[in-house]
């Protein structure tokens, strides 16, 4: 099957774009309920399977034994703008465990957060690897290698701390993966369907906070997310902004080359989608269009304006055009 169109933008009356893609919405039995597109497309889920990589750090009893509290696991799922409530507590953190930011394999990044990136510019200081956005995620994934004992290359495919990723992302997705690729922070980013992303997804939504201790390290790590919006992407981000407007109700989570997943706990509901183009404006049109549809982010709210339904605006604020879902999708 093949990507269908999801979101087209108009200008002029004329069709001057269009963003095709794969969706899929699946149930805590790990049913596909909705989809479009091809449920079967492989992709990699890039930094939205970030709640995944950060199940071994809970369910294996490292975050507890290093006193982790619900701001360091937002961290730990977060992609964020690397603004000073970003770097600061994950520099505190790498100190409590007597290391430093030369101890992060995930390279230096120039922060997204303006006044992070303008102090830099003024100073004339290069941005460090505590500006990367996945820093909080290499945080977790040395917390995990000094509860394992590894040596210092943890981001290696085949390191003990990336062994235990894969076995808790396989086992999630329902999916053997067929490989992976080396993601933007130099971590391996294994590989699934957009079924097996949205299975995952779901079973986040119905993980038990009393039960087995993989659905307690899951229902942990969503409470996380959803107690700290902030951390999890920063002012301005979609995910933040969506969050805050579902007030604690749904997770979400971007990954690059247009990548989103949604964690719907109310209604035991998980969802993925990859846009085929890589755009990002299309990929959080998309997941505000599916949040709608499925009940859990009100029309009015202010974010579905500035992600999906407001016009865009030329540089002098005249009406330039606007974003439509595709006809056939999430209507």
């Amino acid at each position: 099957m093949a990507a269908v169109p999801m979101i087209e933008l108009w200008r002029g009356g004329l069709l001057e774009s269009c963003h095709s893609g794969h969706a899929v919405v699946c149930d805590a039995e790990g049913q596909v309920i909705e989809a479009w597109g091809d449920p079967e497309a492989v992709i990699f889920p890039r930094s939205s399977c970030k709640m995944i990589q950060a199940l071994p750090l809970v369910e294996s009893g490292a975050a507890d034994r290093f006193g982790l509290d619900a701001a360091r696991l937002a961290l730990a799922c977060a992609s964020h703008n690397g603004a000073a409530i970003h770097t600061g507590p994950v520099a505190r953190w790498l100190a409590d465990l007597g290391l430093s930011e030369a101890d992060l394999r995930c390279g230096p990044q120039m922060p997204d957060d303006p006044e992070a990136r303008r102090d830099l510019i003024c100073s004339g200081a290069a941005p460090c690897q505590l500006h990367n956005n996945c820093s909080g995620k290499h945080a977790g994934f040395l917390t995990l290698n000094r509860h394992l004992g590894g040596d210092a290359e943890y981001v290696a495919p085949e390191h003990p701390v990336q062994r235990r990723v894969r076995e808790a992302f396989e086992e999630v997705t329902g999916l053997a993966s067929p490989g992976y690729g080396i993601d933007g922070c130099s971590a391996p980013n294994f590989a699934t369907t957009v079924t097996g992303l949205a299975r995952a997804m779901a079973f986040f939504a119905a993980a038990d906070p009393d039960g087995p201790v993989r659905e307690r390290a899951a229902a942990r790590l969503v409470r996380a997310m959803l107690r700290h919006p902030e951390l999890v992407a920063g002012e301005g981000r979609a995910c933040t902004g969506l969050m805050r407007a579902m007030q604690g109700r749904v997770a979400v989570k971007t990954g690059a080359e247009a990548v989103f997943v949604a964690i719907l706990p109310e209604r035991r509901l998980g969802v993925a989608l990859k846009i085929l183009d890589g755009a990002t404006r299309a990929s959080e049109a998309a997941i505000t269009a599916l949040l709608l549809r499925l009940g859990v982010l009100e029309r009015e709210a202010p974010i579905v304006d500035r992600l999906l339904t407001g016009p865009i605006l030329s540089r002098r604020g005249l009406v330039a055009g606007e974003m439509r879902l595709a006809p056939g999708f999430a209507a």
